[in-house]
């Protein structure tokens, strides 16, 4: 089985450049599943129904989330909704949503989980990222998926990899996401765990993290708060391609991409 993990798509531009490459990126890898994580696919920021279903009608099977999952109130009903789109499972006292999906392909079923970092993350107030890891992986053996996937929406690379390797063995991958910066660490761990530290982004690409540069710069050197505004122009796309044995759950081969 092959699957693709892009990373996060931030806002409209990032949208349209996910529709327009990801049918092509996936005839020509020869693409089983998609995994896309849409936390910033609004133009506000956060993620909306319409945001989310424009993924989907790209070509996403599963869209993951992250610390700005629920921000619009109008995602709420939607998370709670069967279709396959997440959130952090140890963001506390979340009433809407579920950070655990088993997807159902036919042939064999998927286990998605998405995690939230702590380290500099303390405004989530994240619960213990490696607890929660472990709670929904028995679930998944419970519920007989021999594939899981780990989207760990974090910040440190520290914490991103220690979490990699306690998971390895015990997970199909583990990629990271929310820093929107590409890692050149891909690599299948000792036991069979696909890894790397971070996935990138899909969106603008004379922007810092998508946003336009300028706003950054000023709030950076002058303590400006204005808000954050999505840049706009040619896009980039990033993610990796999981090679993964249906038997064993384990990684055989990993390859990075960027558009």
């Amino acid at each position: 089985m092959r699957l693709l993990a892009i990373g996060d798509v931030c806002g409209a531009a990032g949208c349209e450049y996910l529709r327009k490459k990801l049918p092509l990126i996936k005839r020509e890898n020869h693409i089983d599943i998609v995994i896309v994580n849409g936390e910033n696919s609004a133009d506000n920021n956060g993620v909306t129904p319409f945001s989310a279903e424009h993924i989907f009608t790209s070509g996403a099977d599963v869209i993951t989330g992250g610390n700005h999952s629920l921000r619009q109130k109008e995602i709420y009903d939607y998370l709670d909704s069967n279709k396959p789109i997440l959130r952090p499972h140890n963001i506390p006292n979340a009433e809407f949503g579920t950070g655990y999906r088993l997807v159902d392909f036919g042939s064999f079923s998927l286990a998605v989980i998405n995690l939230s970092g702590i380290i500099y993350l303390e405004k989530l107030e994240a619960e213990n990222p490696f607890l929660a890891a472990d709670e929904l992986i028995e679930k998944a053996k419970r519920d007989g998926a021999k594939v899981i996937i780990v989207d760990f929406h974090a910040e440190a690379t520290s914490e991103k990899r220690a979490l990699g390797l306690y998971l390895d063995g015990k997970v199909s991958a583990v990629f990271g996401t929310h820093t929107h910066i590409q890692t050149a660490d891909e690599q299948i761990f000792p036991n069979g765990t696909g890894y790397i530290t971070d996935l990138g982004m899909t969106g603008p690409k004379n922007s810092v993290l998508g946003v336009k540069s300028d706003i950054i710069i000023n709030r950076l050197r002058n303590n400006d708060l204005s808000k954050f505004v999505f840049a706009e122009g040619e896009c980039i796309l990033n993610g990796c391609i999981f090679d993964i044995d249906l038997q064993s759950g384990k990684t055989t081969s990993i390859k990075r991409i960027s558009l």
